[in-house]
């Protein structure tokens, strides 16, 4: 980087322009970062939540993010694991554990 006491004022408001845009684009990689890690803390809650439960357990199923069905628990040791763009794969409960969020959250 050049010696800022020699920079014209245009120069400096440049570089302070680019120091925001990396600034903005740290922050929202921060804040994407801190969503998903809450996300990733809430499944496996979930998970560890829906591993004790017994079979025949009926509980609300989520749809979409506003809609909720009645469900039964068939299979604790069994889980749906969306890997992204709405696929889904069958795991075991600690397979399902290690399965990354998909980055269209």
């Amino acid at each position: 980087m050049a010696d800022l006491e020699k920079m014209s004022l245009d120069q400096l408001k440049a570089v302070k322009e680019q120091a925001d845009i990396k600034v903005n684009l740290l922050q929202d990689s921060f804040n994407n970062i801190r969503t998903t890690n809450g996300r990733l803390e809430n499944t496996s809650a979930a998970l560890h939540d829906l591993s004790l439960g017994p079979q025949g357990k009926k509980m609300l199923v989520p749809l979409t993010a506003s809609l909720h069905v009645l469900g039964t628990l068939d299979d604790a040791d069994k889980v749906l694991v969306d890997i992204g763009t709405r696929y889904f794969v069958e795991k075991t409960m600690a397979e399902g554990e290690l399965v990354e969020v998909p980055s269209t959250y």
